[in-house]
């Protein structure tokens, strides 16, 4: 598994973008319009990890979750069930895959996602 997204609710998209590309040098890779669910906004900056910005009506402001890159979803969830871990959200077809959650010892959300 690798880091793909640092993923943070925000209040107000425009500014948060402003944030991170005027001040932190990030650039706008891509974004997706959810309609009344939100927006999602992902982020480049040095290497392969993106901030994942969500601004929508339901989640509170702040760091949501990290994000890892799996190659096959459900067999990486069979695989971290049989070792003990705590699975939050069984894999959903999202627009660019499957998605997943586990949660560590901590309570920190991990999204695992499979791309297409």
């Amino acid at each position: 598994m690798k880091i793909k997204y640092a993923t943070i609710i925000v209040e107000d998209m425009d500014e948060s973008i402003k944030f991170y590309t005027e001040v932190m040098g990030f650039e706008i890779d891509t974004k997706y319009d959810l309609g009344p669910a939100g927006q999602i906004t992902l982020l480049k900056g040095e290497g392969e990890t993106m901030v994942e910005l969500i601004e929508n009506p339901t989640d509170e402001p702040g760091l949501f979750s990290i994000g890892m890159d799996v190659e096959d979803l459900n067999s990486t969830i069979e695989e971290l069930k049989s070792k003990g871990a705590k699975i939050i959200m069984d894999p959903i077809p999202i627009t660019v895959g499957l998605l997943a959650f586990i949660e560590d010892p901590n309570g920190a959300r991990i999204a695992l996602i499979q791309h297409n």
